[in-house]
């Protein structure tokens, strides 16, 4: 009897083990992605966008995801910033699985953890510069002169804090594109997601704008940049390749 009694101690011992090894584990990853596929009703078709994905981002790292138009690489952002949900697989974002949420509890994994980048900017016209950059806070419990200040703060970061009363077509391409990375800013988030960033601006501003979110890499802030552009994945520490809706290559910079 004792026998099996330590047999048993010995096996809980080993599974206790194992688990904490699990969560160490995933607590140093930002992104677990585990068999993820996604497939799109188009008309009398289901169209396999994703066949089957399997990534792990750890906490720090700037990372680009390459692809040709088609090659899933959208897909797989839209998850990746919970504006989807996989058709099966499970993804693990900053220890949560989100695999599953609602459409409401989406919403609020975004606006506390990731702060998003896009080509187009999607500044409103009619509101300044300052405004645009407040807009994620509507839901934050927090006073307007805070709001206000956390602002100007991420408008410093980025070296606009003087065209704070600037109407966005007061403003050059990458003067906008900085007004959207102090957006994606301002509520602190785990990771700035980045569509194309610099598909607007000329190649001078495209580095400004690159040189910027490398700089928030320094300072510990996780970076995904999505795009096709060779020199933009060069900012990068690791390069993944996708292909028709599957990982085909991986690289470090």
């Amino acid at each position: 009897m004792e026998v099996r009694s330590d047999e048993k101690k010995l096996k809980l011992q080993v599974k206790c083990e194992k688990i904490s090894e699990l969560r160490t584990q995933h607590s140093e990853l930002l992104c677990l992605m585990e068999n993820i596929k996604k497939t799109y009703r188009i008309g009398d078709e289901d169209v396999e966008a994703l066949k089957g994905i399997n990534l792990q981002i750890e906490r720090g790292e700037f990372v680009a995801i390459m692809g040709i138009s088609g090659s899933g690489k959208t897909t797989l952002m839209n998850l990746i910033g919970c504006l989807d949900v996989p058709t099966s697989g499970r993804y693990i974002l900053n220890g949560k699985e989100v695999s599953n949420l609602s459409d409401d509890e989406l919403s609020v994994v975004r606006n506390e953890l990731i702060g998003f980048v896009f080509q187009n900017f999607y500044l409103m016209p009619y509101a300044t510069v300052l405004e645009n950059v407040m807009l994620p806070t509507i839901y934050l419990d927090r006073t307007t002169n805070d709001v206000e200040d956390m602002a100007m703060e991420v408008l410093r970061m980025v070296g606009l804090e003087d065209r704070a009363k600037f109407k966005p077509k007061q403003l050059s391409g990458g003067q906008m594109q900085r007004v959207a990375i102090a957006r994606a800013l301002i509520n602190g988030p785990e990771l700035i997601l980045a569509d194309e960033p610099t598909g607007q601006l000329d190649s001078k501003t495209a580095k400004e704008i690159m040189d910027i979110l490398a700089k928030m890499n320094e300072s510990g802030r996780n970076i995904i940049v999505v795009t096709h552009d060779q020199n933009i994945a060069s900012y990068a520490k690791r390069v993944i390749r996708i292909s028709d809706g599957l990982i085909t290559d991986e690289s470090l910079n």
